[in-house]
């Protein structure tokens, strides 16, 4: 007789921290892993923003006891009874992790302890990128299920500089910004990747930039709290050590005026948080060129097929001319939960109304004489 999957469903942070070997093998065996389902990330996450008696991290082990598949998620209770994604609102991907050599063993053991661990409570997988292993769960779930759109990630091809400035819609645009990456090297802006024994002391920096270049201005408030900055100082030593992350210090008079943090992961870069100082437009130069081409050159060789610009649609992003790619929110009940879909989807088009209705009142408004 063929042994079988065994799954369990982990809820102490003990049990969490445990797995971080385990779970970095894991990670590394499920090419659709973004550095977001990395264990620093996530257990780092958990310790700042988790709460005690929430945690429901489902694993799968494979016969000989190696980890196949693992969901990592927590209880919430408001609006609705949930499993939601470890992450939160800090990260721009949530996923499972499937260990690609096991394919549909591991995805139906995955799908049901997924079923076991909700019982009454809705499943709800935010910010899924398309080709995410969760999709492969939703394939499967045999039980009332839904997708609906969230966040917009706008995404670039992981190609050098040049090339990148080469896709550019026009002769004159692509002049623009060779003319920037001149305006850099004459000022005599030069980065350095900063080493694993000086993370920490860059990211200290970078939070410190990151309030001075916001300061007066309208800025993600949780950025610049201590809870995130204890976050990122747990977290990105280790990955910058596995490879997961690279530290970007850029340096003008022998003054550090900008520091960069880029996630990496085999299918994607992607440049997360950053913090120039202001002396750097003082200057003239260019900040997102100067990121972009950072971010450029750490995915040149590394076999990365997209440097991403994360979420947001900032207007300067479009400059690119970037792909949109729409994450998406899957939501999985059981008959008996079914309810709570139908709850949900009903938050869901009332917040799109409510948009909607925004939108046109400011396109209303803004014609006016």
């Amino acid at each position: 007789m063929k042994a079988s999957y065994t799954s369990e469903l982990i809820t102490t942070d003990a049990g969490f921290a445990a797995l971080a070997a385990d779970w970095g093998r894991l990670y590394r065996r499920c090419a659709a892993a973004t550095p977001f389902q990395s264990h620093p990330w996530l257990h780092s996450w958990w310790l700042s923003y988790g709460r005690r008696g929430r945690l429901r991290l489902l694993l799968v082990r494979a016969p000989g006891g190696e980890p196949v598949a693992a969901a990592p998620l927590m209880a919430v209770r408001r609006p609705l009874p949930a499993l939601v994604p470890l992450g939160g609102a800090i990260s721009d991907y949530a996923d499972v992790l499937l260990d690609d050599a096991h394919a549909e063993g591991a995805v139906a053991a995955l799908t049901e302890g997924l079923a076991a661990a909700a019982r009454s409570a809705l499943i709800d997988f935010r910010e899924v990128r398309p080709g995410a292993a969760a999709e492969r769960v939703f394939d499967r779930w045999d039980g009332p299920r839904h997708r609906v759109s969230d966040s917009v990630c706008l995404e670039l091809p992981a190609l050098p500089m040049d090339e990148l400035v080469a896709r550019l819609p026009s002769a004159k645009a692509q002049q623009r910004v060779r003319a920037k990456l001149r305006k850099l090297r004459a000022l005599g802006v030069h980065r350095s990747v900063v080493r694993p024994d000086g993370v920490d002391d860059a990211l200290r920096r970078l939070l410190e930039l990151h309030r001075l270049q916001w300061q007066g201005r309208k800025v993600t408030g949780e950025h610049l709290r201590p809870r995130f900055g204890e976050h990122l100082a747990r977290s990105v030593g280790p990955m910058v050590r596995s490879g997961d992350a690279v530290v970007t210090e850029f340096r003008l008079d022998d003054d550090v005026v900008a520091v960069d943090l880029t996630l990496m992961s085999p299918r994607l870069a992607g440049g997360y948080l950053y913090g120039a100082h202001p002396r750097l437009r003082e200057r003239k130069a260019d900040v997102a060129v100067m990121l972009l081409d950072a971010c450029a050159e750490h995915s040149r060789g590394g076999g990365h097929g997209t440097l991403s610009l994360l979420r947001g649609n900032e207007p300067y992003k479009h400059h690119w001319r970037p792909e949109p790619v729409v994450n998406q929110r899957l939501l999985l009940a059981r008959r008996r939960t079914a309810p709570l879909l139908g709850a949900a989807l009903a938050e869901v088009a009332a917040r799109q109304r409510a948009k909607e209705l925004l939108r046109r009142k400011e396109h209303d408004g803004g014609g006016g004489s």
